[in-house]
């Protein structure tokens, strides 16, 4: 039987190639081809092997990780995991990587011992395992021109909204939040994403958003034209109330393997604002968020779905669609379903 995940390791040290193939063969559902030291060797076992999924590194002799990302999505697309640094500058790098075209970023462990990435392994392994699934297609799909205008007439009415997703999320997330309005409704974006890419993702949305951007802090209030992003793989985010709303970040287990959970986010959104409360479901593996966007319909919320055709991993939305949520907004639209126009003002004009 042909394994889910058939991998091919690209990285200039022998011993990283071969605790993250260790690493990987963990599971049986993932297929190590082989490794490459170099891009040169990467092109050839490429062409030879056929994978499914590309581990990456960024620093390699002649051409770097990232030109070669840019090469293979240009010539020849393909999953690709970038395996990052918890510096700043590796940070920065990730972002880079995802803009270009990878399908998320893995922090490597600061240790390369086999007692480190014993660590790691499962979560290194389901990383890999949802990249083979990916629908490099919807990339493209989703880079439909974004109209602004509609938002412009925007007039705060009490909505609060939530936005959350997983892996393939950070592209539509960013769509999202660059749309909405400077006096948008208090808004929380959750990524179950690599936390290195925090800082970065945050500078940049804070470049190109016309709201206020800021890093979920537990018991800040929840305002009309502040966007607040989280992100830390340690907290789930939550309100605990409304009106004069507080955001929470609470420590407990994962919920349906991802921390920040979705289902916990959107759960609260609907049994504090109920009908006021808008949710978007974004692109991201496995079931979360399918719960908590039903508890909002039952609370008489506004459920959204990313259009499935424009998710890189339609799991999560696919799992929402299971609960009978059938609301498909394709990214160009956010702006327009999250904020829409005040009809009285937009009359008058």
């Amino acid at each position: 039987m042909t394994a889910a995940a058939r991998v091919l390791i690209v990285d200039d040290s022998i011993t990283m190639r071969a605790l993250f193939t260790s690493a990987l063969e963990k599971d049986k559902n993932i297929e190590v081809l082989g490794a490459a030291r170099d891009v040169i060797e990467a092109r050839e076992l490429i062409a030879e092997l056929r994978p499914n999924v590309l581990t990456l590194d960024v620093e390699m002799p002649g051409m770097n990780g990232i030109d070669f990302l840019a090469e293979l999505m240009a010539e020849r697309p393909i999953p690709v995991v970038m395996l990052s640094t918890l510096t700043q500058k590796g940070a920065d790098i990730s972002l880079r990587a995802i803009e270009l075209g990878a399908v998320d970023c893995f922090p490597k462990p600061q240790k390369a011992t086999a007692e480190e990435f014993a660590k790691i392994s499962g979560k290194l392994c389901k990383t890999v395992l949802t990249a083979a699934r990916t629908n490099l297609e919807a990339r493209a799909k989703a880079k439909d021109a974004v109209d602004l205008s509609a938002s412009f007439n925007y007039r705060w009415n009490g909505q609060v909204i939530a936005i959350a997703g997983g892996m393939g999320s950070i592209d539509p997330a960013t769509v999202a939040v660059t749309s909405l309005p400077t006096n948008c409704p208090p808004t929380i974006v959750s990524l179950a994403i690599d936390e290195a890419l925090s800082a970065s993702l945050t500078a940049n949305l804070n470049k190109d958003c016309r709201a206020q951007i800021k890093i979920a802090e537990d018991g800040a209030l929840l305002e009309p034209g502040i966007i607040h992003v989280a992100v830390d793989p340690r907290y789930h985010v939550v309100i605990d109330s409304w009106p004069n709303g507080r955001i929470r970040l609470v420590e407990r287990d994962p919920v349906n393997g991802a921390r920040p959970s979705a289902d916990l986010l959107m759960a609260s959104l609907a049994k504090t604002v109920g009908a006021k409360g808008v949710g978007l479901l974004l692109s991201g593996g496995g079931e979360d968020g399918a719960a908590g966007m039903g508890a909002l319909r039952a609370a008489e919320g506004t459920c959204l779905l990313q259009s499935p055709d424009t998710a890189l991993i339609p799991e999560m939305i696919g799992a929402a669609i299971a609960k009978g949520i059938m609301n498909f907004v394709p990214p160009a639209e956010f702006g327009a379903r999250l904020c829409p126009p005040d009809e009285a003002t937009q009359n008058a004009a």
